[in-house]
């Protein structure tokens, strides 16, 4: 019997520009339908690191060009942008791929706002580097008049920092819940999806941060009531001691033993860690659920036991 599988895509799945996005969906493409064509129902989310950085890079230029009629565009608008073309170009290739093999089936790509809260921690510790390098005077500057965070990016320059807040729910998940029962693939909360906090008169407003999209896959997951999240990376199993003579790699964690690294720092913060903290949190979120770290092309042969490491009871 089919599984309903929540696949969280990483820039490696992505490529790092359109013209490298363009080959790279292909190949994702591919690894998507094999999971299909098992007759699993999947549900697609993915990051965006590379394509809003660009977005806001061209933006930002964009306002330096002409300031009296351009404004600086905010990060939310930026998220919704890069849902947009990475959207397309991922549902056009699995559209292609699904022909290919004479699979009917429908995909579709739901722009998707996940709600943050406005009291969560990380507004006041921003750490997300976006956009380009600034001079320390620009850095003043832009602090003064918007209110910006700027930090050391690893020796190299100074970088605007934002918020990666934790998300609280899917603004669209009654959508993509009729949509994933109609028997499509759907790819929804790219980006880790357009932030947004409800305001006292309970409107929606987008907030400047990026939120991470392994933490809103987890969330996407739990709230589908899947029996997988699929976290795909660029190794086939994750490691402890990773680097060093002692590195072991993991066939299966379960949640105490997951906790027990995390705590013992074998994950490396901004790569790692978040993935198995997030694998952790589904996998204590339901009965029966699962969560598999893997490349993207062996992610069929995870599902089956085969490779990746899983985490669970």
């Amino acid at each position: 019997m089919g599984k309903r599988i929540v696949i969280a895509l990483g820039g490696n799945a992505l490529g790092n520009n359109y013209q490298e996005q363009r080959e790279a969906v292909r190949n994702t493409a591919k690894a998507i339908v094999d999971l299909a064509a098992e007759g699993h129902e999947v549900i697609v989310a993915h990051g965006n690191g590379p394509q809003v950085g660009m977005i806001q890079k061209a933006m930002t230029a964009l306002h330096k060009q002409e300031p009296d009629k351009y404004t600086l565009c905010p990060l939310s608008i930026c998220c919704a942008m890069s849902q947009g073309y990475i959207g397309h170009d991922l549902q056009i290739a699995i559209r292609d791929e699904l022909a290919r093999r004479g699979i009917a089936k429908e995909v579709s790509t739901l722009l998707t706002h996940v709600v943050v809260d406005q009291a969560d921690q990380a507004f006041q510790n921003p750490t997300k580097p976006i956009g380009t390098y600034v001079s320390r005077e620009e850095a003043d500057r832009l602090t003064a008049e918007r209110g910006f965070t700027y930090a050391e990016d690893a020796g190299r320059g100074l970088r605007r920092v934002v918020p990666s807040p934790q998300p609280v729910s899917i603004v669209e998940l009654p959508a993509i819940r009729d949509l994933v029962q109609a028997g499509q693939i759907v790819i929804a909360c790219g980006g880790g999806g357009i932030p947004v906090v409800r305001t006292e008169e309970g409107n929606l407003e987008g907030v400047e941060a990026i939120i991470d999209k392994d933490f809103a896959s987890c969330r996407l997951a739990q709230e589908l009531e899947a029996d997988f999240l699929v976290i795909l990376t660029a190794v086939e199993k994750v490691a402890i001691h990773f680097g060093t003579p002692q590195e072991k790699w993991l066939d299966s964690m379960t949640p105490d033993e997951a906790r027990t690294y995390i705590a013992e720092g074998h994950f490396a913060p901004g790569s790692m860690l978040p993935k198995v903290e997030a694998a952790l949190q589904f996998a204590e979120s339901g009965q029966g659920r699962s969560a598999l770290i893997t490349l993207l092309e062996k992610a069929k042969d995870g599902i089956q036991g085969k490779t990746g490491t899983r985490i669970g009871s």
